[in-house]
């Protein structure tokens, strides 16, 4: 198949503004009704989609998985999990989506494969010292009898990192055993990724997303672990940024576009994966894990445009995903921020005020400079569900000794149908996650007729973000107010066309509105006298 044409040049920079809207498809829609989502849900779904207004569509992992972790162990990355589909729909898909206005991106995840992956299987196979296990870190282990690991590495999911096989060797995997991690020294591991991303480019997609970025590479004496010690032994190791230049020219050759899942403290060290032969774009979890308070968001925002100005790359903005705490839930909490370490079961949440804040929080995103994405029922509102512990499925829930409740509580099946069995998910069974009591008063038919729901914010703001020139890549210049305000005012790069200023109240009273000529989206009624209330945002003609 010939490489597909590169976009017309007045849109080959689309990603540097655009709204790309994550799909997880066991939870989206399901087409056949086995309780799974499917890739027919998602092409039935494809309308609505372009109605909300998304310019791309990002798939976590559809390849062939025994699903260990969520489908982020991958067995074969050109087959569809048949759970999902063929692929011939994912290429129909891609089309269809295509036809709507709708780009695709796919998923790939370097560090690691399945132990079902044929590399895998033919490497406990060979024994120790063939060709086959120097494409995964096997190693004898220490002690007296090979009995101890080797090395004291720890884990992304809690407990060891090292396996021990019958002949005595172990394999290393930073996160389950049932995800080896591969050995990035060896050109067949990187030959084979190129060629990964060839198949896909080659099936219409236009960009990847790429799983734990800054993981793949290791110190190839895989020494014990030392806090602080620099390199670090498998963070950010230099060795990486040669490996997405040649992916870069790859991708260039398609005119497709990266994100990188890029967790790092140093701002200097992350801008180095966005240099112009490296990476478009990155996550930006800074923000991400931001608490709702005002000083902390102008301070992730400032960070953030700071990082990515040296090397000209745009900002992406995100407010939850696949991994994290739903948006209305965090913000309904005493602790507004995300990590991973403080997850625990029965947190008491105020949901009408995580709501409010959400909804603020919509439109101070979608006016920040750079491009945004969405994590699939975010414009419905949803919460986080309580999943019963005998339903849990996520393997950090099971490694943690049963203390991290996980993360399928961000993973429940999404509801389209009021009064339909399931929510209209369109199972004829139970689906593989359970939905909570309740779930059809978020479903999208009941919001979609209420232009001041959720997804009607969304809609409105979507539509306005693509129809106002200041929206998107390009200056922002904060304004003056009270304490606790948080305005800034968009221009169109260049000059011409009309300012849009945003104005965010995250404090804890009413506060009076920027100068402004008229308002053009509200998250939330105005006070009485005009003024912005608490936990409130607003679009502003300037």
């Amino acid at each position: 198949m010939p490489p597909a044409a590169p976009p017309p040049p007045s849109r080959r920079d689309w990603w540097r503004s655009a709204v790309i809207y994550q799909v997880y498809p066991r939870s989206f829609a399901d087409g056949d009704g086995d309780g799974t989502g499917d890739l027919a849900g998602v092409r039935a779904r494809l309308p609505y989609l372009a109605e909300l207004g998304v310019d791309a569509v990002w798939f976590t992992p559809w390849y062939l998985s025994p699903l260990a972790d969520g489908g982020y162990d991958v067995a074969d990355y050109r087959t569809i999990d048949p759970a999902f589909g063929t692929l011939a729909e994912a290429e129909a898909l891609i089309a269809d989506a295509r036809e709507l206005g709708i780009r695709t991106l796919v998923d790939i995840v370097p560090n690691h494969v399945s132990d079902q992956h044929p590399w895998f299987r033919a490497s406990l196979a060979a024994g120790p010292g063939s060709p086959e296990r120097k494409l995964f870190h096997f190693r004898p282990g220490r002690g007296a009898h090979g009995e101890l690991p080797p090395n004291d590495w720890p884990s992304q999911f809690a407990g060891r990192t090292w396996t021990r096989v019958e002949d005595g060797e172990w394999y290393l995997h930073l996160f389950t055993p049932q995800q080896p991690d591969l050995n990035w020294a060896h050109p067949a591991v990187r030959e084979e990724h190129e060629d990964v991303l060839r198949f896909w480019f080659e099936r219409g997609v236009a960009g990847v997303r790429i799983d734990s970025a800054a993981l793949p590479a290791k110190d190839p004496e895989l020494p014990d672990f030392t806090e602080g010690r620099d390199p670090h032994p498998y963070v950010d190791r230099d060795e990486l940024h040669e490996i997405y230049r040649s992916w870069r020219a790859v991708a260039d050759a398609y005119g497709g576009v990266f994100v990188g899942e890029v967790w790092l403290p140093d701002a200097e060290r992350f801008a180095r994966y966005l240099r112009p032969d490296e990476l478009h774009t990155a996550f930006n979890f800074t923000f991400l894990a931001c608490p709702w308070e005002p000083v902390r968001l102008r301070a992730a925002i400032d960070d953030t445009l700071a990082e990515h100005a040296p090397v000209g790359a745009p900002a992406t903005w995100v407010l939850c995903n696949h991994d994290v705490t739903r948006t209305v839930t965090r913000y309904g909490r005493a602790d507004t921020g995300f990590d991973f370490a403080t997850k625990a079961f029965g947190t008491p949440t105020d949901l009408a005020l995580g709501t409010r804040r959400a909804r603020a929080a919509a439109l101070l995103t979608l006016a920040l400079p750079g491009s945004v994405y969405l994590y699939q029922g975010e414009e419905l509102g949803l919460p986080e569900a309580d999943i019963p512990p005998e339903r849990v499925q996520d393997p950090m829930h099971f490694r943690s000794g049963g203390t991290d409740p996980g993360r399928d509580g961000c993973r429940v099946p999404l509801p389209w149908t009021a009064g339909a069995p399931y929510a209209g998910f369109g199972s004829r069974t139970e689906p593989w996650l359970p939905q909570p009591e309740g779930w059809d008063g978020y479903a999208a038919d009941r919001q979609a007729a209420d232009p001041d729901s959720m997804l009607g914010l969304y809609r409105t703001a979507l539509a306005l973000r693509r129809a106002e020139p200041a929206l998107g890549d390009g200056p922002l210049t904060w304004l003056p107010g009270p304490a606790g305000l948080l305005a800034f005012r968009r221009t169109v790069a260049g000059g011409g066309g009309a300012d849009l200023v945003c104005a965010v109240n995250p404090g804890p009273g009413p506060v009076p509105l920027p100068p402004h000529s008229a308002v053009l989206l509200a998250s939330g009624p105005l006070a009485a006298d005009g003024r912005l209330p608490s936990d409130t945002a607003v679009w502003l003609r300037g």
